[in-house]
C-alpha cells in the first residue's frame, strides 16, 4: 500500500511537471545590443536585467548582435524588440547594419503592430535613415563631459507607461540632449537641466512613447550606467516600458 501511494504521489508530480513546461509562451522578445559605434561597458548588464524582467513576463527571450535577425522571417517571431545602446558612427554609413531588406523587415514588424522598447544609444545610430529617426522621436546630439546626478520629473503621472514611478527622483546617469526631436511624441520624463548644470531653463524629455500606425514605440535616454541595471527605479520604467508595448497595461 505504501509503494502504491508513493507511485501515486510520482505520477502526480509527473503530470504536474509535464502541464507547466507545455504552458505556451506569453511571445518572444529580442534584445538586440549589437554596435559598429560607441559601445557601452552597461550592455552586459542591460541584457541580463531585461531578460531576467521578460522572462519573469512569461516571455521567452532572444539576444542577438548578429544583424542578419532583422530579416522578415525571422522578425515574425518576436513581438517586441529591445533595441539596447546599439550604436552606429554618425560619421560612417557603412556602419550602419539596418540596410536593403533589414530596413523593410523592421518598417513591417512596427507598422504591423510589433513593440520596440529602445534604450539610451539606440538614439545614437542610423544617421542616415531618416526612418529610423522618426522611429525613435530624435537624434542624440550631445551629452555633458561626465555622468551626473540629475532631477528627473515623470510629467505623465497617470500614463500606463509610468504608472506608480515615483513623481521625481534623484539619479546618475549620462545626459542626452536631442536634435530632430519630435514633438509629437508623449513625453513621461524630463530632466531639470539645472541640476546638471546646464543654462538652459526648459525640462529636457528623457523619456517619452510614440505610435507608428499599429506599433508602440517606447524610448528612455538613461541606461548609460551598469548601476542603472540595478536601480529599482529605472528597472520599473524599463518594464512599464516593455508592458506597454506589449499591450498589457
Amino acid at each position: 500500500m505504501r509503494r502504491l501511494i508513493l507511485f501515486l504521489i510520482a505520477s502526480m508530480m509527473a503530470a504536474s511537471a509535464t502541464t507547466l513546461s507545455s504552458q505556451p509562451s506569453a511571445g518572444t522578445v529580442l534584445i538586440y545590443s549589437g554596435t559598429t559605434g560607441y559601445r557601452h561597458d552597461s550592455i552586459p548588464a542591460g541584457i541580463k536585467a531585461v531578460s531576467t524582467m521578460a522572462t519573469r513576463r512569461g516571455l521567452t527571450v532572444v539576444t542577438s548582435e548578429d544583424p542578419a535577425v532583422f530579416s522578415p522571417v525571422s522578425l515574425k517571431r518576436f513581438k517586441a524588440i529591445v533595441l539596447l545602446s546599439c550604436t552606429t558612427d554618425p560619421k560612417n554609413p557603412a556602419s550602419e547594419w539596418l540596410v536593403g531588406n533589414r530596413r523593410d523587415a523592421l518598417q513591417q514588424f512596427v507598422r504591423g503592430g510589433g513593440g520596440i522598447v529602445a534604450i539610451h544609444a539606440a538614439a545614437d545610430s542610423h544617421y542616415h535613415w531618416p526612418w529610423y529617426a522618426r522611429l525613435i522621436g530624435g537624434r542624440f546630439a550631445r551629452h555633458p563631459e561626465r555622468t551626473s546626478k540629475g532631477q528627473v520629473t515623470v510629467v505623465a503621472p497617470t500614463d500606463p507607461a509610468v504608472l506608480g514611478l515615483p513623481r521625481s527622483v534623484e539619479r546618475t546617469d549620462e545626459w542626452y540632449y536631442f536634435e530632430d526631436y519630435d514633438p509629437v511624441s508623449k513625453v513621461l520624463v524630463t530632466l531639470d537641466p539645472s541640476s546638471i548644470g546646464e543654462r538652459d531653463t526648459n525640462p529636457n524629455p528623457i523619456a517619452w512613447t510614440r505610435q507608428i500606425n499599429e506599433g508602440r514605440v517606447f524610448y528612455t535616454a538613461m541606461g548609460h550606467t551598469t548601476e542603472s541595471y540595478s536601480e529599482p527605479f529605472f528597472l520599473q520604467h524599463v518594464a512599464n516600458g516593455l508592458d506597454w508595448v506589449l499591450r498589457r497595461r
